[in-house]
């Protein structure tokens, strides 16, 4: 191991402390908007959108969420949005995997924030790709009308949700949706477009206008149960296939029809007999350094989450920034792309060598992993991505070299990829770096950060730097000058804004990630994901036009 005791039990010891950070803030947002609303939904007989979750889930079965931090410390002026105001994951009912997406009504009603809409548009992208029946619990107030030019009119907004209700119904994709309380406006549409639209008597309600509204536009009185309660709807309207008297009948008769779908599509993945690692996962915790900037040996990670540590390495000594190679997970074939975070010596022509510094994509690695990409489509085996990268070398040497031509290869390589990809930041996440390795902007399936990730276009001192320099330039271009003392403060400002912008919490918030996880449950996300990926079809392969 690559470390010594010391060190390996400092980084245990920060490493499970940050991950201790996280489940304490996951704590607080699974509180959604605290006692007193969640009180008075049980007042009205309903079940909290997490009872009706865990409810209609099958008991012991995997359920990963999607975009818990959604929305964290975003729009404290509005009194936040804890977990974009919705809970959505990949989970199992009547043995069935699907996507189940449920509106939470003691943040705000249930009202829809920008990170709302973005939350639930991810969602039925998860959905679209993978071929999933999706399930939709609706208890929202509609749009949060303080904020309605971020969410209403453009093309990821509010009315893009209708849009996919439609081309998933033409995919053949299942949807379920259950009005499990306000069901208003524009969002009375999402139920409708649904195959299945079912209501909860007397706490559930669809209309395109409330009591106030109707009175304020035509004059009418009349009260919201008579405008567009469950009888109303199932019996008169037949706007609602059925209505039912409680949140768990509701949630039954939604099992009852899961268990009645067809056979979902079978991709062709390898499966065999999963096997755990025979090295210890949880030597992960210290194995990867908490300094950020230290180099260790990824081989050691990797060893740890493959089934029985059993690693085929593809072009092992060439190319040596980045490790790419065979293994199982879970049963599942995958092929790995992971920065290698060791010095390396590369052979240059002639003979001779080079150090090459780890997490650094030289022209020779990006090379050997375009290859491997394409190989991996070729098998059609899932590739899992594993980033700690500080972007791709520079300088005259790799200038000369043809970085960029490699470096576009990877990027073609990797973008036109038709296998399933799945995206772990485990530390650095850097400029093209994140790209090169499969970053949100490429769609990976799924993508995850560790508690020790970092995101941003490039490492926090040397943004800082240039950040400071643009400051500088700005002060004296108006004849201030700056002094020493004010130099190092204005540094220490920059540095700490830039640094909480790099952080797994401000990814997490704005969904660039969708969700930070413990390392040990980096194996039950790639399976997960891929078992879902197994259920859509495969495109045919083919890169353009590479530069060679």
């Amino acid at each position: 191991m690559a470390t010594t005791n010391l060190e390996f039990t400092k980084n245990e010891d920060l490493n499970q402390q940050a991950w201790d950070a996280v489940k304490q803030k996951l704590s607080v947002i699974h509180q959604g908007g605290g006692a007193k609303a969640a009180a008075k939904q049980k007042e009205k007989g309903k079940m909290l959108c997490r009872e009706r979750i865990d409810y209609l889930r099958d008991k012991n079965s995997e359920w990963i969420e999607i975009g818990e931090f959604a929305g964290y410390e975003m729009y404290p002026e509005h009194g936040g949005c804890p977990a974009g105001g919705v809970v959505a994951g990949l989970g199992f009912v009547s043995g069935r995997q699907c996507m189940i997406v449920a509106n939470d009504a003691t943040v705000k009603a249930g009202a829809w924030f920008p990170i709302t809409g973005k939350k639930n548009l991810r969602a039925q992208e998860i959905a679209m790709e993978n071929h999933l029946p999706i399930i939709y619990l609706v208890d929202s107030a509609g749009v949060y009308l303080p904020m309605q030019d971020e969410i209403f009119p453009d093309k990821e907004h509010f009315g893009r949700i209708f849009r996919n209700n439609a081309i998933m119904s033409s995919m053949g994709i299942t949807q379920i949706a259950a009005v499990m309380g306000s069901c208003v406006a524009g969002g009375a549409y999402l139920p409708i477009m649904s195959d299945e639209a079912l209501i909860v008597d007397k706490t559930g309600s669809i209309f395109l206008a409330g009591s106030y509204l109707v009175k304020a536009a035509i004059g009418e009185d009349v009260d919201n149960e008579t405008l567009g309660g469950g009888t109303t709807q199932s019996e008169i309207s037949g706007v609602i296939d059925d209505k039912f008297p409680d949140d768990k009948s509701c949630l039954d008769r939604i099992r009852y029809i899961m268990d009645k779908l067809g056979k979902p599509h079978d991709a062709g993945f390898s499966r065999v007999k999963a096997a755990a690692p025979k090295e210890n996962p949880k030597d992960i915790w210290g194995i990867l350094p908490s300094d950020r900037a230290k180099p260790y040996k990824t081989l050691e990670i990797i060893h740890r989450l493959v089934d029985n540590s059993e690693f085929e390495q593809y072009k092992e000594n060439y190319g040596k920034t980045i490790i790419c190679g065979y293994a199982r997970i879970d049963g599942w074939a995958v092929g790995i792309v992971a920065n290698n975070r060791e010095l390396a010596k590369a052979k240059k022509p002639g003979g001779s060598t080079e150090m090459q510094f780890g997490g650094v994509i030289y022209s020779d690695s990006a090379d050997k992993a375009a290859r491997f990409i394409m190989n991996c489509n070729q098998k059609n085996i899932p590739l899992v991505f594993l980033q700690d990268v500080t972007g791709f070398m520079v300088g005259s040497r790799s200038e000369q070299g043809g970085i960029i031509k490699d470096g576009a290869k990877m990027v073609n390589a990797m973008s036109n990829s038709t296998v399933p990809k799945f995206t772990i930041i485990m530390g650095n996440s850097y400029g093209a770096g994140n790209y090169a390795m499969c970053g949100k902007a490429y769609d990976p399936r799924l993508i995850v950060a560790w508690p020790s990730a970092k995101i941003a276009v490039m490492g926090g001192e040397q943004a800082a730097k240039v950040l400071l320099q643009i400051e500088e330039m700005s002060l004296k271009s108006k004849g201030e000058e700056i002094t020493p003392e004010a130099k190092k403060a204005l540094l220490d400002k920059i540095t700490q804004r830039y640094e909480n912008q790099t952080t797994p919490y401000y990814a997490a918030s704005r969904l660039w990630v969708d969700a930070i996880i413990d390392p040990l449950q980096t194996r039950t996300w790639i399976s997960m994901g891929i078992q879902a990926a197994s259920q859509a079809p495969v495109k045919p392969y083919n890169v353009g036009v590479i530069q060679t």
